[in-house]
C-alpha cells in the first residue's frame, strides 16, 4: 500500500493570530500539530511548505522573521521542507517529483490560507492524479471583501473553498477521522 504523506501549507510565524486579521478555526494549528505528531509517530512523509514573497513589500520576505516555520512546525531533518513564491505548492517546486518518487499516491492537506493555498495546491494534486484529503478542522482562513467589495468573514470563505473541492478534487473531512483511519 502507498504510504499517505501530510502537506503543511504555510504554517509560518506570520500567520500567528497575532500577525493577521480576524479568521476562523481558532484550534487549526492544533489539529495539524496532532495530525503532524501521528505521521512523526508512524514514519509517514511529511512535507512543510512555506511561502516566500517574491516582491520586498510582501509579508513573506526571505529574511523576515514571518517566514520562519511556527516552532510548533519546525521541520525535522528528516521530513521535506520546500518553498514556494505562488498559492500552488506544485507550481514550479519539484512536489510532485519528491512525492513520485517515494510512491506516494495519498495526500493529507492541512494549513493557511484555505481558500488561497490550501485549495490551489488541493486542485493541483486532484489534478495530478493524487488522493487527496482535507480536514476542515486543520485549515483556517481569513476575512476579506468580495468583488462587490462587501466583507465576508472567515467561515463564509472557508466553507466555500471546501465546498468547491469536496468530491471532484478531495474528500473534505474532519482531523479526528483521519487519526482514526491511521489506528
Amino acid at each position: 500500500m502507498n504510504a499517505t504523506a501530510l502537506i503543511l501549507i504555510d504554517l509560518q510565524r506570520g500567520m500567528l493570530p497575532e500577525n493577521t486579521g480576524p479568521r476562523n478555526n481558532p484550534q487549526a494549528e492544533d489539529n495539524a500539530a496532532h495530525l503532524l505528531h501521528a505521521w512523526r509517530v508512524r514514519g509517514l512523509p511529511v512535507v512543510h511548505v512555506r511561502h516566500m514573497s517574491r516582491s520586498p513589500e510582501g509579508s513573506f520576505w526571505p529574511g523576515s522573521s514571518n517566514c520562519e516555520f511556527q516552532p510548533r512546525f519546525e521541520p525535522l531533518p528528516s521530513e521535506h521542507r520546500m518553498e514556494k513564491n505562488v498559492p500552488d505548492a506544485f507550481a514550479g517546486s519539484g512536489l510532485e517529483r519528491w512525492l513520485r518518487l517515494r510512491d506516494v499516491l495519498h495526500l493529507v492537506v492541512v494549513g493557511v490560507a484555505t481558500n488561497n493555498s490550501v485549495e490551489a495546491t488541493v486542485r493541483s494534486a486532484a489534478c495530478l492524479g493524487f488522493d487527496v484529503a482535507v480536514p476542515a478542522d486543520a485549515c483556517f482562513t481569513f476575512d476579506k471583501a468580495d468583488l462587490e467589495g462587501v466583507v465576508r468573514d472567515a467561515v463564509e470563505w472557508h466553507l466555500m473553498s471546501l465546498s468547491n473541492l469536496d468530491g471532484e478534487y478531495a474528500v473534505v473531512t474532519r482531523t479526528d477521522e483521519i487519526l482514526a483511519r491511521l489506528g
